[in-house]
């Protein structure tokens, strides 16, 4: 059973891609070669129409269904990015991987901010 704090990415032909997790080492793995910290970001606006229902449903309760989807595209991005920069290096697993969440609010509207880093290894 694949723990689920790793994440194996496969092929269309199943062959194993990267492995990401939040742990500083691959239970059953060695680690050949520690290649850096990477990271990958994104940062999505969200429209003033997202801004006020998101607002509405901060009053009133319950989630915000149009945050959550741009929240999700965003972390999608992110980990896509960090897991180009890791095949760019020659790494074919990243560890410690930490998600931070950001909101940067200015007049025009709220953006989404999602950062990700890890370190890159050879296993």
């Amino acid at each position: 059973m694949i723990p689920k704090r790793i994440i194996y990415k496969t092929n269309q032909f199943g062959i194993m891609l990267m492995i990401m997790t939040t742990t500083n080492n691959l239970e059953g793995k060695v680690i050949n070669q520690y290649l850096g910290i990477i990271t990958g970001e994104a940062i999505l606006g969200v429209n003033i129409f997202k801004d006020f229902f998101a607002g509405i449903r901060n009053i009133v309760g319950g989630q915000s269904a149009s945050y959550e989807k741009e929240l999700k595209e965003a972390r999608r991005i992110a980990f896509s990015e960090l897991e180009e920069k890791a095949n760019q290096i020659g790494a074919n697993a990243i560890i410690g991987i930490d998600v931070d969440y950001e909101t940067i609010t200015g007049q025009t509207g709220s953006m989404l901010m999602v950062s990700i880093t890890g370190t890159a290894v050879h296993i």
